[in-house]
């Protein structure tokens, strides 16, 4: 795979994750701000949690169905045409968003929302890609990494463009929660010409592409058929519930705590986004080698549970940030290297299967637990943060009762230098 090719596909995650960066703090202060007039002045908090909960969890739920399609259609129409597809409706998703701030819609804003969260399918197609082109274990584990770090830069430049285009400390009477949206379209554009011109698909089979409803739930079942995946997939789940718990409720609970706007908010996206691109874009690799993949795992879980508890009781918005940074940043360590687990126990031919059932797990957990959590921050706004500590912690526990096989010991188990 060609410099300019990996380069597109980084820049299709960028794009994909510049929805979550940007879009949470703006959502978040539409929503939880009465000033907004979004909702209506007198909307309880309690309601307006709930609502945030809504918007997001069904953002995420689309992007489950969307992923479960779109990574099984690459296998059959190849990657690029699918990434094509992705893009498209990214476009539409933005454009509907775009007017549902005009019109002060909250309906048309979960509709946007969904149908570019069904259009985040693309992310599974290019770690996908990634697998496709790579040579061997390690340079698999590299291309993972790569992900990440575009990931990474998602969540780093979705804060910078949100803050800096709908702050008027910024640039004026410019700003506007309309502009961020507009910016966001125009890297769609460009991510939708550099897939064009300088990505090519390598995988060369096809298979025929039929739809199925059972298809939403058939590749988690399929999982069943494969005991190395079975072994790996309730840590991953429990990881995932942690991580997305935390991740979907951070600025809901710096507004609710310490009163972040949109600017709060868009600086504590910024320092997730850089936690991660530090961890993943230069540590992956290092850190499995010194630690041992597994022995990385479980260190990397037991800092996670720590800081996640400790970020829900510090008392003050700055001190907060500190626990927030540690949390993501052993996180984009311990993600891609998951993530390898899975691509080493399968096959060759259904790395797009099990890329895609990874990223259905995300987006099922994130989508489920920002609905009920948008009920449990209307109880007590740290509550799901503790449950995000339990869920890590149980991941670890995992680890060390069922990870013991032999055959899954040898997936896990091996150091590379």
């Amino acid at each position: 795979m060609s410099f300019m090719a990996k380069v597109a596909l980084l820049f299709v995650v960028f794009v994909d994750l510049i929805s979550q960066g940007l879009v949470f703090p703006i959502v978040n202060v539409l929503i939880m701000d009465p000033t907004t007039n979004f909702l209506a002045f007198d909307t309880p908090d309690s309601i307006r949690h709930v609502n945030y909960g809504l918007v997001i969890g069904l953002f995420f739920l689309a992007w489950f169905v969307g992923v479960i399609y779109l990574s099984k259609a690459s296998d059959s129409i190849g990657r690029k045409f699918a990434l094509q597809i992705c893009l498209a409706g990214a476009l539409i998703g933005y454009t509907i968003t775009i007017i549902s701030l005009y019109v002060g819609s909250l309906w048309l804003l979960i509709l946007g929302r969904m149908i570019t969260g069904f259009s985040a399918g693309n992310q599974a197609v290019a770690q996908a890609a990634m697998v496709d082109a790579s040579e061997n274990e390690i340079d698999r584990d590299r291309n993972m990494g790569y992900i990440i770090l575009g990931v990474s830069f998602g969540l780093v430049g979705g804060p910078i463009i949100g803050a800096a285009l709908s702050g008027q400390q910024f640039i004026g009477h410019y700003a506007s929660f309309t502009l961020p949206f507009y910016a966001t379209v125009v890297l769609v554009l460009i991510a939708m010409g550099l897939v064009a011109f300088f990505y090519h698909d390598v995988r060369e089979d096809r298979e025929p592409f039929r739809f199925h409803a059972k298809d939403l739930y058939s590749g988690l079942v399929r999982v069943k058929d494969f005991p190395l995946v079975m072994r790996i997939l309730p840590v991953f789940i429990c990881f995932m519930i942690a991580n997305q718990t935390f991740f979907v409720f951070v600025v809901n609970y710096l507004t609710s705590a310490f009163g972040y706007g949109e600017v709060g908010g868009s600086f504590a996206m910024l320092v997730v986004g850089v936690a991660l691109a530090i961890s993943s874009g230069l540590l992956v690799k290092p850190a499995q080698s010194l630690f041992g993949r597994k022995r990385l795992v479980c260190t990397m879980l037991t800092i996670m549970a720590l800081s996640v508890f400790t970020f829900a009781l510090v008392p003050t918005a700055i001190l907060s940030m500190f626990p927030l940074f540690l949390y993501f940043f052993c996180f984009g360590v311990t993600y891609p290297t998951i993530l390898g687990f899975f691509s080493g126990s399968v096959g060759e031919a259904d790395q797009g299967w099990v890329m895609g059932i990874s990223t259905s797990i995300l987006c099922l957990t994130a989508g489920v637990m920002a609905l009920i959590g948008g009920g449990l921050m209307s109880i007590d706004i740290q509550l799901p943060f503790f449950i995000a500590a339990a869920s890590v912690l149980f991941a670890f526990l995992l680890i060390l009762t069922t990870w013991n096989q032999p055959a899954l010991k040898k997936v896990i188990g091996v150091t590379t230098k």
